[in-house]
């Protein structure tokens, strides 16, 4: 794995990079391939290796956020507990939303299952807020921006499917979707804009659209001009 390739920012406390679909961000319960274990090549000099400031689940693509020393991830760990890191992601779901915009406040809850655990709508749980807007539809698929206002564990993924339209691939809340488009989740993590620096522009840094979601996005009226 070529971490160097995906590196999208730099400076002395801060790295974020492109994490590519497929790969968790750290070691599960059954071990397995990891970013943690790529880590190193991005010390740049300093004795420790860079830390995750933030999770990405294992099959969403795009920026994430690293910190170099202790100092810099305590002071990213409060952006993120205070929702002032502003996130985008590009998300491809099934059917077209009928407005153009919309905001889904749906409290979220975990929910242990049979063959696993999920994130539930329940009025009991902890409050999620997202944005979302519409850019581009084939018909039969969509292309939103969604904006997590909270930093929920699936937010985006149980949001989506609780109106209706769930993620295209995702095996947990859109079962049935992966026919649509390829068994992948479209799901990638476009932006991040984080007001680190005191008394400098907020860091900002885009991730490239990954190879397995070019294809339906042109679709759905993206272009790469």
């Amino acid at each position: 794995m070529d971490l160097l390739a995906r590196l999208l920012y730099r400076d002395p406390a801060v790295l974020i990079i492109d994490k590519p679909a497929g790969l968790a961000v750290h070691a599960g319960p059954k071990g397995g391939e990891h970013l943690m274990l790529y880590l190193d090549a991005l010390s740049f000099g300093l004795k420790r290796r860079p830390e995750l400031a933030h999770r990405l689940d294992r099959e969403t693509s795009g920026c994430l956020v690293l910190g170099r020393t202790s100092k810099a991830l305590a002071g990213l760990g409060e952006l993120f507990a205070k929702g002032l890191a502003d996130k985008t992601y590009w998300a491809v779901v099934v059917g077209k939303p009928r407005e153009d915009q919309g905001v889904i406040d749906y409290a979220l809850k975990k929910r242990e299952k049979k063959f696993g655990w999920r994130m539930e709508v329940d009025r009991t749980g902890l409050a999620s807020v997202t944005q979302w807007r519409l850019l581009g539809s084939d018909g039969r698929l969509s292309w939103l921006e969604c904006r997590p206002l909270t930093g929920r564990t699936h937010q985006i993924r149980a949001h989506c499917a609780a109106i209706g339209h769930p993620l295209v691939g995702d095996s947990i809340y859109g079962r049935g979707t992966g026919t649509l488009a390829g068994d992948r989740l479209m799901l990638h993590s476009r932006r991040i804009v984080l007001p680190f620096h005191a008394g400098k522009p907020p860091i900002a840094a885009e991730a490239p659209v990954p190879e397995h979601m070019l294809s339906v996005l042109k679709g759905c009226g993206w272009s790469e001009s």
